[in-house]
């Protein structure tokens, strides 16, 4: 099975998640997403194949995220997707991609529904 997953080797529950599709055998392309982030329309896809809204995508917990105002109630989804293309670290993680579908895998057995 192929898999690409948006990967931030520093997270712990991204490199868990890595782990999981390593010993699953998945034929994987590792995406380190801070340094080659995804396009606006590439985000946008991906969150639409897993169901989830740009809201549910943002790191919000991510000290920018304050900073930047988008924690804020009122922020629409095109800004939240500018501000994560513009500062990749707003993409919360891990996402991955299968013939199955996309997850975010937080916690990282989330990406079990899809291999």
């Amino acid at each position: 099975m192929k898999a690409t997953i948006l990967h931030n080797p520093r997270c712990g529950t991204s490199r868990k998640t890595l782990e999981i599709l390593e010993q699953a055998g998945a034929d994987l392309t590792v995406v380190d997403y801070l340094t080659s982030p995804p396009s606006r329309a590439e985000l946008e896809r991906l969150y639409r194949r897993a169901g989830i809204s740009p809201r549910d995508g943002l790191r919000a917990k991510e000290p920018l995220a304050d900073e930047l105002g988008l924690n804020q109630p009122g922020i629409d989804d095109a800004d939240l997707l500018d501000a994560m293309v513009q500062h990749p670290i707003l993409i919360n993680r891990p996402l991955v991609e299968t013939a199955r579908g996309v997850r975010l895998c937080r916690p990282q057995e989330v990406v079990r529904e899809i291999l």
